[in-house]
């Protein structure tokens, strides 16, 4: 397949000189070919060729020439052609035609079906300018038609142009396209750099099968370090026979060097500690111009400068107030904002969710590693327009797909409310290029599912984390959304999104038992309560350490090791947390030595050999399995693996290829997207630097019509191509930007990593303990705790607080702050709090306590009135109730007490979210300091696990504060 040189724009004409300019060279034919084109060169008129209602064709001049009109939105809103082309089953063709335009524009190329799907034989683009141009492709049929259709889309341009064609000609007999990957050099390097201190490793692809000489050089040319390579033999994954290079022991900084081996010199490539400073913020940085909903400034993303998209400006119907798919609902949403997923302009709640907890997950891993930089990720360091707010900007950035998630809920009063919708997105596919603003399409919302609701709990649980030192009422927003996701996940277990659709990505996924388990860690760690933590232990994948790190990687559909990583690195005092731990560790092990046995460095490993759609960001998680191990551990072997691991993804594999845009002398840069499309059209964009490609797809059943063109028998490695529209090879998505912005952002804190020759010892020193802990402002509900801050020999992470009072002492709540305020106490009672404070390697100090009495409340607190839904769920001799209260007064309460009777000898055996006490069969649930106070139309839910004999009846009566409630 050839491709024409791109030309640069002329003076436009008018269709009379177009004719009169174009040099008109007919492709030259064998005596045996026959042209499958009726009238290809226009002689006799326009005859049979055929156009759209909206242009006149004119072949005056022995050339057909056609006035486009402006303002159209996709390719085929024009269209030039002819029916009834004949094609045979395995015949090779070639498609040529002369043409120029008046204006430099892409069009399309077709040979196809002429009724719907339109399933196409040969599909191409074509760049055309003032000054003619023939242009040739090969293609070989898999039908027999005899009614094909070969058209020229030339639609899609918000300027009138004029388009001239001539000797169109269809011709058999061709030779058979063969696709031959270009991959350059046969010494395969990390084309971006290595760590002075860190692995260095490449690969020689070769048919030796004896070691041999290697020589690395500077800039200048000066061989600087010698040695042999290894064999290695016949690799799998890539068909090739390859050696491995190993030149870790070479330490000194500098760019350009290049390795020779075999007669073949690498590309160039450095020795720097920063290496990955710059992908660690432009990774992120890609985040900003995927933004729905917002005009993307140039001033911020030079080049990248769009007007908003979705927003109800004609054509683009918006996201303002999107109505449910047909017969799914009767309400709408304003569900605008959020990031565009892919190169389309649908966005999905599965996607988003685990790409927003990677974003706010580099925010924590920065608060805590051992080696973070944490003034890397902070204010003013990214490409954004909230710079400057005081607030991280990886949180800036993550907020604004946080917001979109949160928008996705089902309102209260709805049918499954509480619920997220799946997703949002067109009606119908759209063409490519199409700007976000120019999309024309209706948008519905698409039914709610189980797992986007599962994903929306857990993402709005870590919110409510991260986000509590710098905008608390955001905190609770999202905590409050989480807990209602969580009940209503509950509710609605199975739910589950189809596996077709039109317009959108389906997105599907039928197993949730993973999301139910990454919803309750995330929430047990945001609140503690006891439920989720039974949720999170009760849950098979708690213990199944083979089944959550499964073959392969996790991703959007298989987030179980999410929960996992949350559990072993966000401070808590579950259990059995150091297993978790080691659980973590032993995944990271196996990966490693994938790592270790593979000639590329390869972290991904498929027991099937098959590399599936989007393996390059599998290869990424696997790689932030071993950051955390290392972040657990400070073993450097685990550093090294993920510094080996990105060899693989810049360039140190069986292509040759860099898969991130900007980096590498040979990098990806036609991603599939709608508006960076360059390929397509030279105005526009290719996607932003530090745009990670999906990579190698040797699945064929999922592949696109140029892939399976052009990657036909390839081994898995080597079935990737950078074109546009191969968006199964080569797609950009959020979540898989997610993975490189997380390990890019570690590797970029390994700069002063040490040479590895000694392994850094455990940290095993505690923060010194919280002095001068004092209680202040002590009122009948409310007290203020203030501590000294602890020291420590790497850092303090946070504090830890407990409550006492009686015979009950439960966790209360962690904070990173030297004071606490106390809300909802009972007047008149003793309490003692202790405070710890914990370091990144998870050691705690001695613990601090202070002990007080609330006044006495000499007026009783405020009731009004209140409302209790009171359900169990029941098995032999126990059961589990779920108390909701409500207060449906006019007065705010401070603080409550529940009472009830139990009518069948009941008993609480533990609650949460309140002090349960028990006397006989009376019952009393009072507030705990942090959900004390309840606004007029708040609620608040409690439960407790207990024992029956007989019968588990329901209590006839509640009060609250002393003040009988209405029973739901």
């Amino acid at each position: 397949m050839s491709r024409p040189r791109r030309r640069s724009p002329l003076v436009g004409a008018t269709a009379a000189a177009c004719a009169v300019t174009l040099g008109l060279t007919a492709v030259p034919a064998q005596a045996d070919e026959v042209n499958q084109i009726i009238n290809g060169d226009f002689t006799n008129g326009t005859a049979p060729w055929w156009g759209t209602e909206n242009i006149q064709l004119d072949a005056t001049d022995g050339v057909l020439c056609v006035d486009v009109p402006g303002g159209t939105i996709n390719a085929w809103d024009v269209i030039i052609g002819q029916d009834d082309v004949p094609l045979i089953e395995g015949e090779s063709y070639s498609f040529s035609f002369t043409a120029s335009g008046t204006e430099q524009v892409s069009i399309r190329a077709l040979v196809q079906e002429p009724v719907e799907p339109w399933s196409t034989q040969m599909d191409e683009r074509a760049i055309l300018g003032p000054e003619a141009q023939t242009y040739e492709y090969v293609f070989t049929s898999t039908v027999d038609w005899d009614d094909a259709q070969v058209a020229f889309q030339i639609g899609g341009s918000d300027d009138p142009w004029t388009f001239c064609v001539d000797d169109v000609a269809l011709l058999g007999g061709a030779e058979p396209p063969v696709y031959e990957p270009d991959t350059g050099p046969r010494v395969r390097v990390n084309q971006v750099g290595y760590l002075p201190h860190g692995p260095k490793n490449a690969t020689v692809v070769t048919d030796a099968t004896e070691a041999l000489t290697w020589e690395l050089a500077d800039s200048d040319g000066t061989v600087v370090a010698t040695g042999q390579t290894e064999p290695h033999g016949a690799d799998a994954s890539s068909g090739l026979n390859v050696h491995t290079v190993d030149f870790s022991s070479y330490t000194t900084a500098g760019s350009g060097y290049t390795l020779t081996a075999d007669g073949e010199t690498s590309y160039p490539f450095d020795i720097d500690e920063s290496a990955y400073e710059e992908l660690r913020v432009d990774a992120l940085s890609f985040y900003y111009p995927q933004r729905s909903g917002i005009e993307i400034l140039d001033s911020i993303a030079p080049g990248y400068g769009r007007a908003a998209g979705h927003v109800g400006v004609a054509p683009n119907q918006g996201d303002i107030d999107v109505p449910c798919a047909p017969g799914t609902c009767d309400y709408s949403l304003d569900v605008s904002g959020g990031w565009y997923d892919a190169g389309d302009h649908g966005k999905y709640v599965v996607n988003g969710g685990i790409s927003v907890h990677q974003l706010m997950n580099i925010h924590e891993r920065s608060q805590s590693a051992p080696t973070a930089q944490p003034d890397k990720l902070g204010d003013s360091t990214l490409r954004l327009p909230e710079t400057g707010n005081g607030v991280p900007d990886v949180l800036d950035e993550a907020r604004w797909e946080m917001e979109f998630l949160l928008s996705m809920q089902v309102p209260e009063g709805e049918p499954l409310a509480g619920m997220a919708h799946h997703k949002i997105h067109d009606e119908q596919w759209t063409g490519l290029p199409l700007m976000p603003a120019a999309d024309p399409q209706p948008r519905y919302l698409q039914p709610p599912s189980t797992a986007a609701t599962l994903n929306l709990a857990a993402t709005a649980a870590q919110c409510s984390r991260v986000f509590e030192p710098y905008d608390a009422a955001f905190a609770a927003e999202c905590l409050d959304a989480a807990e209602t996701a969580w009940d209503a996940a509950q509710a609605n277990p199975a739910i589950y999104a189809p596996a077709v659709g039109e317009g959108g990505g389906p997105y599907n996924d039928n197993n949730v038992t993973d999301e139910f388990y990454w919803a309750a860690a995330e929430l047990f760690l945001a609140t503690g309560a006891e439920k989720y933590r039974t949720a999170v232990t009760s849950s098979p994948l708690h213990t199944d350490d083979e089944e959550v790190f499964r073959d392969g990687a996790f991703d959007w559909g298989w987030t179980a090791p999410l929960a996992r990583i949350q559990l072993a690195t966000v401070p808590n005092d579950l259990a059995d947390r150091d297993r978790v731990r080691d659980s973590l560790v032993a995944a990271a092990d196996d990966y490693l030595a994938g790592v270790e046995s593979s000639p590329w460095g390869l972290t991904y490993n498929p027991d099937s050999g098959v590399f599936v759609w989007g393996s390059n960001n599998l290869v990424l998680n696997n790689m932030v399995i071993m950051a955390v191990a290392f972040d657990l551990t400070g073993d450097t072997k685990y550093r090294d693996g993920v510094l080996e691991g990105m060899d693989y993804i810049f360039g140190r594999n069986a292509l040759n290829q860099s898969y991130v845009t900007g980096y590498g002398e040979k990098d990806s840069r036609n991603q599939h997207s709608r508006w960076y499309a360059n390929q397509l059209d030279p105005r526009l964009p290719n996607p932003p630097k530090g745009t990670l490609a999906g990579g190698p797809n040797s699945d064929a059943s999922t592949w696109d019509p140029t892939a399976q063109a052009t990657l036909t028998g390839c081994a898995p490695q080597m079935c990737y191509i950078d074109d546009i529209e191969s968006w199964a090879t080569n797609e950009l998505t959020i979540n898989w930007n997610a993975p490189l912005s997380w390990v890019a952002s570690f590797v970029a804190d390994q700069d002063d990593a040490g040479d590895g020759s000694e392994e850094p010892e455990e940290d095993t020193v505690p923060p010194t303990k919280p002095e001068n802990l004092q209680v202040t402002n002590v009122t009948s509900t409310s007290a203020t705790l203030t501590w000294d801050a602890s020291t420590d020999n790497v850092g303090v992470v946070g504090y830890e607080l407990e409550m006492g009072y009686t015979d009950v002492i439960q966790y209360l709540d962690s904070t990173t702050q030297t004071s606490y305020e106390l809300t909802g106490l009972q007047p008149g009672r003793k309490y003692t709090f202790w405070v710890v404070a914990y370091d990144a390697a998870g050691n705690f100090s001695q613990s601090a306590s202070v002990s007080f009495t609330t006044e006495e409340d000499e007026e009783p607190p405020v009731s009004g009135a209140c409302e209790v839904e009171y359900r169990t769920t029941d098995w032999p001799g126990g059961f589990t109730a779920a108390v909701r209260l409500t207060n449906t007064g006019d007065t705010a309460w401070s603080s409550w007490e529940l009472g009830f009777t139990f009518p069948s000898g009941q008993t609480v055996d533990h609650g949460w979210s309140a002090t349960w006490e028990q006397n006989g069969a009376r019952v009393t649930a009072t507030s705990m300091p942090w959900n004390g106070s309840i606004a007029p139309g708040g609620s608040i839910d409690i439960g407790f696990n207990g024992t029956w004999n007989g019968s588990n009846g329901k209590p006839e009566e509640f009060t609250v504060n002393g003040e009988s409630c209405t029973v739901s």
